[in-house]
């Protein structure tokens, strides 16, 4: 069985939790896109886990993979790596493979990623972790990949090969040139080269042969439908396309054999960084989301804006990754609060739209629509099945069921693993 999972609105939905849940039914999990500028938290036990690149499964026995649709920071990797040694998890290469050509960001695509932004008159909220700027060196062909940085004088040649055009690029953007010739930050690479050599597999290669052998292969994203940079809400997109169908594509993986997509989807909804965010809540009831949420990023720590459940949104990402099923999470955030308002369409310009406009500034533009819903008083964290939930809290859930068409499989209500149960 082959399963993709992917957030359906802009991150930060809870997907680490979902496959932390799952992981035990799968042989594999693997990462498909994105960099360290993606977060995942896992709760076991009390114990919060802050994983940027390990794929969320780590705490099973499941193979995981890093994909050559991703783009790595050794040294991310590297410390993540040692946090979990130091918590009792060994991540070797045994457990983790990393596809040859998986992108590795380099110390200069943070830098230019940082000299970018800072240019910028209208910020996008980059992460400034050098995301961008490994992607744009991988469809320019100056990519750095995995087998480079395993092989000292392979990446030494590359790097004598890019050196003029970095140089020249960090100059007119008004940063410091001789980052490129920085022996301390190269030696580094090359001892996290070694370090790393003994995980290089072919990911699609491994994935393909599970599939063969019946075994059951988890795809992982990062980030959510609406930052995707084809599909989402250009120009405050990331740099990789975040839908499910980039997962066939990024790991090498045919669409044939796909059997399941799962969607996270938040009871309400967040953002963070800048761009377009209809319901956004500018008031107490978006303070009493953000704070009884903890919505604050994995990654970067910055405050996410709240705002009410946008159905247009949703259901645009339904249609742009397929889902099979839903995993809802977050809804015990929602309690306290009357009544609760669901977006069930826009007004742009005196007509009503019941889908997202394509252009970005329109969508900026649209004012929601809603329809009023019962709230509830109750503290559903120790709920522990559907039947238990308060019933303005069920019907809350089967009205979002209902108006997406696409079968609810998981209801969270809290961080940990214990805290979400099957509808």
């Amino acid at each position: 069985m082959f399963t993709i999972i992917t957030g359906s609105q802009f991150g930060d939905e809870g997907k680490g939790k979902i496959v932390d849940l799952m992981a035990g039914q799968y042989d594999l999990i693997v990462r498909f896109q994105g960099g360290d500028n993606a977060g995942h938290t896992v709760v076991v036990n009390g114990k919060k886990y802050k994983l940027h690149l390990t794929p969320s499964g780590v705490l099973f026995d499941a193979r995981l993979l890093i994909g050559p649709g991703t783009v790595m920071n050794p040294q991310t990797l590297a410390k993540e790596l040692d946090t979990l040694e130091e918590d009792g998890t060994l991540v070797d290469e045994k457990k983790l493979g990393i596809d040859a050509k998986t992108s590795i960001i380099m110390p200069y695509h943070v830098e230019l990623d940082g000299l970018r932004e800072s240019a910028r008159t209208e910020k996008i909220g980059t992460t400034k972790r050098g995301i961008g700027y490994a992607y744009i060196d991988k469809v320019a062909r100056d990519e750095l990949q995995m087998a480079d940085l395993a092989d000292e004088t392979q990446l030494r040649k590359r790097l004598e090969e890019l050196r003029p055009i970095k140089e020249a690029q960090i100059e007119s953007m008004g940063g410091d040139p001789h980052i490129m010739e920085d022996e301390t930050w190269i030696l580094q690479y090359i001892e996290l080269g070694r370090r790393f050599a003994p995980y290089i597999t072919d990911v699609s290669h491994e994935i393909n042969t599970a599939l063969d052998a019946g075994k059951n292969v988890l795809a992982e994203g990062a980030q959510g439908a609406f930052l995707d940079v084809i599909h989402g809400t250009q120009k405050f997109v990331t740099s990789s396309s975040c839908i499910a169908g980039s997962a066939c594509a990024n790991l090498g993986v045919g669409p044939t054999r796909v059997d399941e997509v799962m969607g996270i989807v938040k009871a309400y909804i967040t953002r963070v960084g800048e761009g377009p965010l209809p319901t956004e809540l500018l008031d107490s009831t978006g303070d009493q989301i953000q704070k009884a949420g903890g919505e604050f990023g994995t990654t970067t720590g910055r405050p996410r804006r709240c705002g009410w459940f946008d159905l247009p949104l949703v259901k645009k990402s339904v249609a742009l990754n397929g889902y099979t099923h839903i995993a809802l999470t977050k809804l015990d955030v929602l309690s306290n609060i009357h009544p609760l308002r669901v977006c069930t369409a826009y007004e742009l310009d005196g007509m009503r739209l019941d889908y997202p406009p394509e252009s970005t500034s329109d969508l900026a533009r649209c004012k929601p629509v809603y329809e009023d819903v019962p709230g509830w008083d109750e503290d559903l964290t120790g709920i522990l099945n559907m039947n238990d939930l308060p019933p303005a809290a069920r019907e809350y859930v089967d009205k979002l069921e209902s108006l997406l068409g696409v079968p609810f499989r998981y209801i969270s209500v809290g961080p940990g693993r214990e805290q979400t149960f099957i509808k």
